[in-house]
């Protein structure tokens, strides 16, 4: 795992792939209010993200597996990801600090595979130490027999949230619950 920097701005886009993730995406939905994410839909969410790339603390992680990319996650406070803020739904539940999950983006190859319970305990092990005390997931919980679509599942699965350890600590929605685990600092 590595942050996303400059030199790791190669990996990143291709983990995304041409269309910067889910439609033009590169991961700013919940960092812009819809009306910016949709004026800058595409090239402008994949410049503003090369811009963010560029900053401390970087905007996520790119996840490895040998030496190849395979997964993008968004990671940061909470107050980094502006929608967070507003949504009814996944609007916070108490003010202890936590690392906000809000994208766990698997290259296409690499979806079913798996790698979801061991990305998120990776970056876990980066977030503690980061100083973080919880990290914060915002996961699908599909129908039982029903599959996440794309634009849904980039959140996360909530059964691999289960598997990595976190538990639900709130739920406003039947299909998007509100998951923590306490993370050991350093």
């Amino acid at each position: 795992m590595k942050e996303l920097t400059e030199d790791t701005w190669g990996d990143f886009e291709a983990v995304m792939g041409a269309n910067g993730g889910a439609s033009g995406c590169w991961c700013m939905h919940w960092r812009l209010s819809i009306a910016e994410f949709m004026e800058r839909k595409g090239d402008g969410n994949r410049r503003a993200m090369r811009e963010l790339a560029k900053r401390e603390p970087a905007p996520g992680v790119v996840v490895y597996q040998e030496d190849e990319p395979v997964a993008w996650c968004s990671i940061g406070p909470r107050a980094a990801f502006a929608r967070l803020g507003r949504s009814p739904l996944l609007a916070s539940i108490d003010d202890q600090p936590v690392c906000a999950i809000t994208c766990i983006y698997v290259h296409r190859r690499h979806r079913g595979a798996g790698l979801l319970p061991a990305i998120l305990d990776t970056v876990c092990e980066h977030a503690a130490g980061q100083g973080y005390p919880v990290a914060e997931g915002y996961p699908i919980e599909p129908r039982e027999g029903r599959r996440a679509g794309a634009d849904t599942a980039m959140t996360g699965i909530a059964s691999a949230f289960l598997d990595a350890g976190f538990h639900e600590v709130a739920r406003r929605k039947s299909d998007r619950p509100i998951m923590r685990r306490k993370l050991r600092t350093r």
